[in-house]
């Protein structure tokens, strides 16, 4: 793959918009974080509005949420 073919699938993958999380199972717990995709109740009503950094941030709390819960699906 040439260079300008390679900086082009760079850009397309930074520039491609980060899908909600959301697995519809929505049921918040007493720290009105959901059980199904562990954004809080917040994320939920602001994902929407958020550009890919906002997104790629809650992602990581999104991850992290989900280490601690120790319910990470593991194959």
């Amino acid at each position: 793959m040439d260079e300008n073919k390679k900086a082009a699938s760079n850009d397309k993958l930074e520039s491609a918009v980060i899908k909600s999380p959301c697995v519809y199972i929505c049921c918040l717990d007493d720290d009105d974080i959901c059980l199904g995709c562990y954004r809080s109740c917040d994320e939920i009503c602001k994902w929407g509005a958020m550009d890919n950094e906002q997104r790629k941030d809650v992602m990581k709390k999104v991850a992290a949420r989900e280490q601690d819960s120790g319910n990470m699906m593991k194959f």
